[in-house]
């Protein structure tokens, strides 16, 4: 059986979507306010005046190239925390923060479902700073930790670090995402739970080749085979694609066919603060033991 609906970010102290439109959206992240572009908000903002610390200016090329105009006010880094986990915020080259608060129901989620389990084993691919890693790591999970960027990776050891996490058991890999999943399978490994948050282009460590309509099918059918009927859940979210809810939630279906349980799928959204409506932000599938 499969479900459809909308994951909604709320404002938190880490980041508030304060006011958006016009193709662009004004945030909060701590104290420092920032603009940056944002092609679904086609309406019409609740205010015409936003003042920013610092605004993100796209380029011209299709491959999202652009620039940061800050005053000098905004710090080269500074700190943010969800519950017990710290992480650094920065104004990144690719117009992100270090980190993606629209993941938040995500991360509550698999803490919730990781809590209480016996030894519960997590795998986050392409888990960037670690954000989603340290959740999961903060309610015992043993976590493996996957990225093939080495400065994420030193990134995400550095929020360890920061959150008093640093001896918690969790293994840091610069790796391909999907040669390492591949590996697990034929070492006949299992995980109650997997988180994937795949890119549209990438590169691997040492130079594969990463193309979201190529590479997530495979992925997602070896992730299923690190599951068993015991396992909570397998998170799949896509971003900036031209692709449905409906079809990444069939694909999790059929990955997932031969374990109980249900694949919810849907959009997800941040609230904005100025009138509560919500913005869409990318699409998830997600299969969710019963």
């Amino acid at each position: 059986m499969s479900e459809l609906f909308t994951l909604v970010t709320e404002p938190w102290d880490a980041c508030t979507l304060l006011d958006s439109g016009n193709g662009r959206k004004l945030e909060r992240y701590g104290d420092v306010t920032v603009i940056r572009p944002e092609p679904q908000a086609m309406w019409a903002p609740a205010n015409s005046d936003w003042q920013a610390d610092a605004e993100f200016v796209p380029g011209s090329d299709a491959e999202g190239g652009g620039r940061w105009n800050a005053t000098p006010k905004v710090p080269g880094v500074w700190e943010s925390a969800r519950g017990n986990v710290k992480f650094h915020a920065s104004l990144t080259p690719f117009r992100h923060l270090g980190f993606f608060p629209d993941m938040a129901p995500h991360w509550d989620f698999a803490r919730e479902q990781l809590s209480g389990l016996s030894d519960p084993q997590f795998l986050n691919l392409f888990g960037y700073t670690g954000v989603g890693t340290l959740q999961a790591a903060d309610v015992g999970a043993h976590c493996v930790h996957v990225d093939a960027s080495k400065k994420s990776v030193e990134g995400a050891r550095r929020n360890a670090e920061l959150s008093g996490m640093a001896d918690k058991p969790i293994r840091w890999l610069v790796e391909d995402a999907g040669k390492f999943a591949a590996r697990e399978v034929r070492r006949e490994r299992r995980y109650d739970g997997i988180m994937l948050d795949p890119p549209k282009f990438g590169r691997g460590p040492k130079g594969e080749r990463w193309q979201l309509e190529e590479g997530l099918a495979p992925l997602v059918n070896n992730c299923a085979k690190l599951l068993d009927a015991d396992s909570r859940f397998m998170i799949l979210t896509v971003y900036a694609v031209r692709m449905s809810a409906l079809a990444i939630g069939e694909l999790v279906a059929q990955a997932t066919a031969h374990l109980p349980g249900r694949v919810e799928m849907g959009e997800m959204a941040v609230r904005e603060e100025a009138r509560g409506l919500t913005l869409p932000t990318a699409i998830f599938a997600r299969y969710v033991r019963d």
